[in-house]
């Protein structure tokens, strides 16, 4: 890719609690959706794992707004996976399965519109790089059905969740892969000893993140509030200081995860 786009100033939405925050969040993605594809005909949205991500998968499974959602025009993507076998409960995949995308299948969802990230056990076996690979490729491959320039399609809206450390996806601070990740032409990394568990995944790289056009850090609990300040604070070494979208990026708390603002 030669260009990922201008970064856009960060917005701040506070929620009074995780509950609140992740169905506000749910209400706001579905109408995106729905945006995209009056615009555009489609709709493509980057998932993120976690508490309050999962919850958001839930809300949206349970809101009557998703009945208006044509679901058979919408791609799903993920920002990051843990590298484990495909039936790993610790996979985002899996926990968005079970919170969301089986409800979603009546309602139209196509299998080949749900871009999971190879498991250990997949194709690529253990080997983390050719997995990477894969998945850069099928970006590369959705791009040129789209017709557009580069080796990502079209992203309306990338979810991203924090990490204490700061880190988004599975890219850490001082990790190896956080620099692998920032060199353009690197759309997918793996990622080895992660300093949480399990130490194998896969992610995105900050450049593609950044080509997205709407990034959303959703954040809740007050273990996050020091580094959703530092981030807020500007470009520097955390991962989540680092990510923005190409027309909006939106900082969507709860009270707590603000706290330090």
């Amino acid at each position: 890719m030669s260009s990922y786009g201008s970064r856009s100033a960060a917005e701040v939405v506070v929620h009074p609690d995780k509950d609140s925050l992740a169905a506000a969040v749910a209400a706001r993605l579905l109408v995106r959706v729905l945006d995209a594809q009056v615009r555009r005909g489609r709709a493509s949205v980057v998932l993120t794992g976690g508490t309050v991500g999962t919850q958001v998968l839930r809300e949206v499974a349970s809101s009557p707004a998703s009945r208006a959602v044509d679901w058979s025009r919408v791609d799903l993507w993920w920002g990051d996976e843990r590298f484990v076998p495909a039936d790993d409960g610790d996979r985002n995949a899996v926990q968005a399965r079970e919170a969301l995308l089986d409800a979603l299948a009546p309602q139209g969802l196509r299998p080949e519109g749900v871009h999971v990230m190879p498991a250990s056990d997949g194709p690529d076996g253990d080997d983390a790089d050719a997995a990477a690979a894969r998945y850069a490729a099928e970006l590369a491959a959705a791009a040129r059905a789209e017709g557009v320039g580069g080796a990502v399609p079209v992203l309306d809206v990338l979810l991203l969740g924090v990490g204490p450390d700061g880190h988004v996806a599975s890219l850490f601070p001082g990790h190896p892969s956080l620099e692998q990740g920032q060199e353009v032409g690197r759309e997918v990394v793996a990622v080895r000893e992660a300093p949480k568990p399990p130490p194998t995944r896969l992610s995105l790289t900050v450049p593609v993140i950044a080509s997205a056009e709407e990034v959303w850090l959703v954040v809740g609990g007050a273990d996050k509030a020091d580094a959703v300040a530092e981030a807020l604070a500007g470009p520097g070494a955390l991962p989540a200081s680092l990510v923005s979208g190409t027309a909006r990026t939106l900082w969507l708390l709860d009270r707590e995860a603000a706290g330090r603002l």
